[in-house]
């Protein structure tokens, strides 16, 4: 399955912004596991932090002045996190920039990792680190969708539930895409699902 992964990421052609607006840089890893069912691995952010405080997200955050790449980026804020050294991650390819609610533009990067690492999650900016089957979003189990109107466009994203922790946003946006991706899921984010149940 990760080799059918890899190629596809490979082969995909990330979709432009909506906006060609200046937007300040950041990036996110998508830590994928290296195992027969692969999961994804998902940080929740300490409820003190100014923003996205206590809500769930990749590793990830903006760019510095002296960061060669953003690649370098997402690695660099992987290892601060969660204590996941660079070299443990075989960077696959880029998904979609999206821009967040804040006004920063976020590139995620797919990443394999071995199946086993331990992560040292940094106490003042993640309060826990889990991980989900990707199985798990194939068939698109969410509670409830947002409707987030930003950048001109009116976007449906769904707001999963798993193990007590509550998975939307930005992060949903790019897990869709991967999904849609690996599974050829269909989940359509710019019409509303057909039992539209939404929470703004």
């Amino acid at each position: 399955m990760l080799d059918e992964l890899r190629r596809r990421v490979q082969a995909h052609s990330p979709l432009a912004l909506p906006s060609d607006r200046p937007f300040p840089e950041a990036a996110v890893l998508m830590p994928i596991t290296r195992s027969d069912e692969p999961q994804l691995v998902l940080t929740l952010r300490a409820s003190g932090l100014s923003t996205h405080g206590g809500e769930v997200a990749f590793p990830g955050g903006r760019r510095d002045p002296e960061d060669a790449s953003l690649v370098f980026t997402a690695l660099r804020e992987a290892h601060e996190e969660v204590g996941l050294s660079p070299g443990l991650v075989e960077v696959v390819g880029p998904l979609s920039t999206q821009v967040s609610r804040h006004g920063i533009k976020v590139t995620p990067y797919v990443g394999f990792i071995p199946d086993y690492v331990e992560f040292k999650a940094n106490d003042g900016e993640i309060a826990a680190v889990f991980s989900v089957p990707l199985a798990f979003f194939r068939d698109d189990p969410r509670e409830i969708t947002h409707r987030i109107d930003y950048l001109g466009y009116s976007w449906y994203v769904p707001s999963y539930r798993y193990g007590g922790f509550k998975i939307w946003g930005l992060t949903a946006i790019m897990i869709v895409e991967l999904v849609n991706l690996i599974y050829d899921a269909g989940i359509e984010l710019q019409r509303p699902p057909q039992a539209f149940d939404a929470c703004r």
